[in-house]
């Protein structure tokens, strides 16, 4: 028969195993955000937003400044990007729930307007589109998706600051996270 000791020792010898396995596959598939090119400056967490304006669907500059006051989440996206599709009803549903509470969402696309309004005539979402594709500095890149892969979301407090970055589609989970460390 087997000690206790023995058993509890391999159950926990086990777990770490599967712990260690797990967060080594989770860091091997993760994408990596590269160092930004020589000479390019990237707001990282912690850092306040310059007051930046990107083309609304109108065509008229809208400055990211005009929701100061409010935690938003600016989601840069593209018609072409499956898993920013996906997102889009998270993203439109909690721009419906919590914008009493002060949260604007805001979405970025990285597609020429036209596509993106042909789009938007099909996909409703709750929020303010504007389009990226032609700024410059390139603002995934600005905002530190360096590797310039979407969906790619940052969420920037009601003083301006970045609170949190994700690059990759946001889980519901995720964003309710976000949402309660911003207090919307």
């Amino acid at each position: 028969m087997i000690d206790r000791r023995a058993t509890v020792a391999i159950l926990v010898l086990a777990l770490a195993a599967a712990s260690g396995g797990y967060a080594l596959q989770r860091r091997l598939t993760a994408p990596q955000q590269p160092a930004p090119p020589a000479g390019v400056k990237t707001l990282q967490v912690g850092d306040t937003v310059a007051d930046v304006a990107y083309p609304a669907l109108d065509g008229k500059p809208l400055a990211l400044s005009s929701w100061r006051g409010k935690l938003v989440l600016l989601n840069f996206w593209a018609t072409w990007c499956g898993p920013c599709r996906e997102e889009m009803p998270l993203l439109s549903k909690a721009q419906a729930q919590h914008a009493a509470d002060g949260l604007q969402v805001v979405g970025v696309a990285m597609d020429p307007p036209q596509s993106a309004q042909a789009f938007l005539r099909q996909v409703k979402v709750d929020y303010p589109i504007l389009i990226g594709i032609d700024a410059e500095p390139e603002p995934t890149t600005l905002f530190g998706d360096t590797a310039g892969l979407l969906p790619y979301s940052v969420l920037i407090g009601r003083d301006g600051r970045i609170l949190a970055t994700k690059l990759g589609p946001l889980t519901q989970a995720e964003l309710q996270g976000w949402l309660s460390a911003g207090n919307p």
